[in-house]
């Protein structure tokens, strides 16, 4: 399967702007949360945008890695709506964000074991067949981790890719964030995922508070991320690439100025292997 190129995250302050001038943008990723109603300027802009460009969903409340069961009415609308837009691929997070009917707001970790591992598994079955698709999961920030985990969080998603037949959603940003903050080496979790399974990259920026880093997608990417990008387009190749910005969002410019130098990175990687 070829790739779709370059990518943004679609921002309602960026509507506009992109209707109006046709940006040098490959494909856009949606945020399936923000269209799960019935009608409306949401929907509106969608079905507009969605006409000039590629689209992909990209979720955070599936709580696929959660005990709580599968929410039956989000999975409906989900489903609704990829009907509706037609995306390239739908996304979410290998997290939990809640239990007992409290949403922590969060993208939470798992523990990386086999019995979390079989649980995972029949989620994502259930999600697949409910979606009639295949899904992307992605890797999340992490602060904490477990004293139960019995492999590694790379380990732990290439034996969930083979038990399913999902594929991945690698956030660099996200591998590098957690490997500061547990101190595991971030070209280690690259080379330990299948290079098949990987179908699209995240790009984003964070806070550094010294000891600690915390994912905030409000800053522009920083140069070790961008080092580790390059890591990762020389292991999967051409993979498709989007940069998420989701507070102190600035102008288009701005973020389309940062996919040009992921599009410069990806294209000398190229170049060298040739």
């Amino acid at each position: 399967m070829s790739s779709l190129g370059f990518g943004l995250g679609l921002r309602t302050e960026h509507y506009e702007a992109v209707l109006a001038e046709r940006p040098r943008i490959d494909w856009l990723e949606v945020l399936t949360e923000n269209y799960l109603v019935p009608g409306g300027k949401p929907l509106d802009y969608l079905h507009r945008i969605g006409e000039r460009y590629p689209l992909v969903m990209h979720g955070v409340s599936l709580s696929i890695g959660s005990t709580a069961p599968l929410d039956e009415r989000y999975l409906r609308e989900v489903k609704q709506l990829a009907t509706r837009v037609r995306p390239r691929w739908i996304s979410d997070h290998l997290c939990w964000t809640g239990v007992g009917g409290i949403n922590l707001h969060d993208l939470m970790p798992l523990p990386y074991t086999e019995e979390a591992l079989r649980h995972v598994a029949a989620r994502v079955r259930r999600v697949q067949d409910d979606l009639g698709q295949r899904i992307l999961l992605e890797n999340v920030s992490s602060y904490v981790a477990y004293s139960t985990s019995a492999m590694s969080e790379w380990e732990f998603l290439s034996a969930l890719c083979h038990e399913v037949d999902c594929d991945l959603l690698l956030d660099i940003n996200n591998i590098y964030v957690s490997s500061v903050n547990h101190g595991f080496d971030p070209h280690a979790f690259l080379a330990g995922v299948p290079r098949e399974r990987v179908r699209q990259f995240h790009l984003a920026g964070h806070r550094n508070c010294g000891s600690y880093i915390i994912d905030t997608h409000d800053e522009p990417i920083v140069q070790p991320v961008w080092d580790l990008y390059r890591a990762a387009v020389a292991r999967f190749g051409d993979v498709a690439t989007m940069i998420e910005r989701d507070a102190n969002i600035p102008p288009l410019g701005e973020l389309l100025a940062e996919l040009d130098q992921a599009r410069r990175i990806a294209g000398s990687v190229r170049a060298r292997a040739a």
